[in-house]
């Protein structure tokens, strides 16, 4: 196990952080609902588990769940329906390696305390497995759903986030908008290791410095080649300037696997549908650039899922190396 930031490049954080990003390196995962829903925003979750098991079996290095609390109808995408803690919970006992992701939880629309304790209890039975994404949230239907203010959502974002880091020290003593620990009391369990892998999602209504200085990683959407090497870079220098490791960043792409492994790309949301070729290719492009991490969506995929799963395990994985290989 890595310990070190001279052994791996990335500052060390849990296992599943650990194996899956890599300096130079990008690892493949997927994003939950393992299933095809084109046609509605609400997916059936059949044999969602058993998916979830050969994806584990196949070598994809990562599984991502959605923060969705509501089905909004202009968002037009219910995620996974459960609700991501409940069911890492699930799948934490049903897999054994692969990294558990939630891609990414919206601070403002829950209390810290909740999110550090399910977080950490995820992270405990996972044997260290959760890399945790955090997002300010951009459903601004959600907010008076739940009776809050969306204006003020990256000042909430901003102490939640503290909030849930100093919930890892043993019996911390601080106080901010949602509360102050009292009287030596503590929250149990801990995380594995001394911090849960926090990604910072887009900019979350903070500045491009504190998004730098604070994550552990940052999560962002898919861009023309050219553009997203300039914004890593940007990121990177920032990193650089603030006097830090490197950290990884990762992204995630909707793609329909043509059954031609020639076929030329075709624009779909946030993504495209194309052959196993162009897809290799477009993955080492974005592996050059810097992109560490890739979560493959398939909702729009028109073929078998099964058989789309076992495709890209034999065509794609091989030429993108994990700390398993």
């Amino acid at each position: 196990m890595p310990t070190r930031v001279e052994e791996t490049g990335f500052a060390p954080r849990n296992a599943g952080f650990n194996a899956t990003f890599r300096p130079g390196k990008l690892s493949v995962g997927l994003v939950v609902p393992l299933e095809t829903y084109a046609t509605g925003p609400v997916p059936e979750m059949v044999r969602h588990v058993e998916r979830v098991q050969l994806a584990e079996k196949l070598g994809f290095e990562a599984l991502w769940l959605r923060d969705v609390p509501f089905d909004v109808p202009s968002f037009g995408d219910a995620g996974q329906i459960f609700d991501p803690f409940v069911y890492l919970g699930l799948l934490a006992g049903q897999t054994e390696r692969i990294a558990l992701g939630v891609a990414s939880m919206v601070l403002p629309l829950r209390h810290p305390a909740h999110v550090a304790k399910a977080a950490a209890s995820v992270d405990a039975l996972s044997g260290g497995r959760l890399l945790l994404g955090v997002a300010s949230g951009d459903r601004p239907e959600e907010y008076p759903a739940m009776n809050l203010s969306f204006e003020d959502r990256g000042a909430r974002f901003r102490e939640s986030y503290d909030y849930i880091r100093r919930m890892a020290e043993e019996r911390p003593a601080f106080e901010n908008r949602f509360g102050m620990p009292r009287g030596g009391m503590d929250m149990l369990p801990k995380p594995v290791s001394e911090r849960l892998p926090m990604l910072i999602t887009g900019g979350s209504q903070q500045s491009p410095e504190w998004v730098a200085a604070h994550g552990d990683g940052w999560m962002t959407f898919p861009r023309a080649t050219a553009a997203q090497a300039q914004v890593i870079g940007d990121y990177r220098a920032r990193i650089v300037a603030a006097g830090l490791a490197d950290k990884p960043v990762m992204q995630p792409l909707y793609v329909d696997l043509a059954a031609d492994p020639d076929a030329a790309p075709q624009p779909i949301h946030l993504g495209f549908r194309a052959g196993v070729n162009h897809l290799r290719a477009y993955l080492k492009s974005i592996e050059e650039i810097g992109v560490n991490h890739v979560g493959l969506n398939l909702r729009f995929n028109q073929a078998d899922i099964e058989t789309t799963l076992k495709r890209l395990a034999e065509d794609v994985l091989p030429d993108f190396s994990t700390s398993r290989n």
